[in-house]
């Protein structure tokens, strides 16, 4: 069986299946760019500082014992032949792997728009990576910007910008805003009243998953953080300083310049499906049925499967989105790869297939210590803001992390923080790890040989030396 894809539904569908199609003579094999799978809701915490950036994935070698792993990328999929081409991260050649049953689990990629001088100076929050780098930028540009004497400089170094009101950019924005508090606190040099924090949202809401009335409370809650909420607004241009538009009218609205921009704008499916022979739907998803098996206008395709951000899931509890499928989110994700498992085991002996049902629990957001707005879905809709509704968000995506071990990890990360307070420790030249032993190892450049002494110039005759080769009138004197 082939797994395309190790984030959510690859590493559970490989969990749940791999002992089962050892012990029946096959194998498992997962595909994927990455040594690991990473739980993207913590990837706030992660930036601003309150979760060490390795708790934050899972560890495919340690904990996929029976599955064969392969670090690449599918790049095409003949499906018809049942072969998929791998690029190995390497750089190496690329090679065929065969298969009887696939799964798409290739998950998502941050969704772009082409706004000149984003792809320069933006960065999003969808990898580890990003969120390191992001916490270490914020306190960088803090750091440095407390020793700027120019204004305009000074203020482009403490002004951070996100793009993009769901709850990625939410979350972002308010736990980079805490950290940007925590630091300041620190520094002598810099005023709190100096950093500015901007968030930049297309709609006129944020946060579409929670209430029309828990939106506007987090839009009160961020503005009396001093973070500024602009609605109806998006970003025109990048290149230079940042140039906004009023989205109802297309006038300019604001225009300033800033060394960190975040974009949270939106995801879309990992483009490799389009690579394939499988049917998709409008956005780029792959179309599959209830019971997550991969189907297009002729009928079901046997053998093949998907579940998360890259498959066109149907929600039957009609709570999904305006297409009748479901939120692109880790809570469907996590659920849908348990399905899968199930019903693609259950296809191995000709059994029953169940459909995917499962209704939204709700949505949970943390805004920094203590702070957050929570939508339960239990016995009723319960509305949650502040610290319960922070705690509740802690509280579900504990459990959700995956594996034992990485849970432990991560509540230890909040228990040590809770004591020893937010992590606001720099670390430095993480994209040049080598600059200080290059430096070392170089030789010191030879310090340049004293110039010669320029020769004598030839003495010159006295001006009032006697005419006609006249002795010396002193030694004349002498004799």
């Amino acid at each position: 069986m082939l797994v395309v894809g190790g984030g959510y539904v690859g590493l559970y569908v490989a969990l749940k299946l791999q002992k089962k199609i050892a012990n029946a003579g096959g194998i498992v094999t997962v595909v994927d760019p990455l040594p690991y799978m990473t739980y993207q809701p913590f990837l706030p915490e992660v930036a601003g500082g309150n979760i060490e950036a390795r708790h934050a994935v899972v560890s495919h070698r340690q904990h996929l014992k029976q599955t064969e792993l392969i670090q690449g990328r599918v790049v095409s999929i003949d499906h018809a032949n049942r072969t998929a081409v791998v690029a190995p991260a390497d750089g190496g050649d690329n090679f065929e792997v065969p298969y009887f049953d696939v799964v798409l689990s290739a998950g998502a990629i941050t969704r772009t728009f082409p706004i000149k001088g984003l792809a320069d100076k933006g960065i999003g929050l969808k990898t580890i990576e990003e969120a390191v780098a992001l916490r270490n930028k914020v306190l960088d540009r803090i750091e440095v910007g407390s020793t700027m004497t120019d204004p305009a400089e000074r203020a482009r170094a403490l002004t951070f910008v996100v793009v993009g009101g769901g709850f990625a950019g939410i979350e972002c924005i308010t736990e980079m805003e805490d950290l940007a508090r925590a630091a300041v606190k620190n520094n002598p040099r810099v005023k709190q009243e100096e950093v500015r924090f901007v968030l930049v949202e297309a709609m006129g809401r944020i946060m579409p998953e929670v209430t029309a009335k828990q939106a506007e409370w987090v839009v009160e809650h961020l503005r009396s953080r001093g973070i500024e909420v602009l609605l109806n607004t998006s970003l025109d241009n990048a290149e230079g300083s940042l140039k906004l538009i009023n989205l109802p009218d297309k006038t300019p609205a604001q225009e300033f310049e800033t060394d960190t921009l975040v974009w949270t704008a939106g995801v879309q499916a990992n483009p490799m499906v389009r690579s394939t022979d499988f049917p998709l739907e409008p956005r780029g998803r792959v179309r599959v049925l209830p019971d997550l098996r991969i189907s297009g206008d002729e009928g079901i395709i046997d053998n093949a499967w998907a579940a998360g951000d890259i498959a066109a899931v149907p929600d039957l509890t009609g709570g999904g989105l305006p297409d009748g499928t479901c939120v692109p989110n880790a809570q469907h994700a996590l659920r849908q790869a348990k399905r899968l498992a199930k019903n693609l085991w259950a296809s191995r002996w000709d059994k029953p297939l169940v459909d995917y049902k499962h209704k939204n629990l709700g949505a949970v957001a943390g805004f920094g210590e203590w702070k957050g707005v929570a939508n339960i879905n239990l016995l009723g809709r319960i509305g949650l803001k502040g610290p319960l509704a922070w705690l509740a968000h802690r509280g579900y995506h504990g459990m959700a992390m995956p594996t034992f071990e990485r849970k432990f990890r991560v509540i230890f990360n909040w228990v040590l923080s809770f004591f020893a307070g937010r992590d606001t420790t720099q670390l430095l030249d993480l994209d040049n790890p080598r600059g200080a032993f290059v430096a070392a190892a170089t030789p010191a450049p030879k310090p340049a040989a004293p110039a010669a002494p320029a020769p004598a110039a030839p003495a010159e005759k006295a001006a009032d030396a006697p005419q006609g080769g006249a002795k010396d009138p002193v030694k004349a004197e002498a004799k």
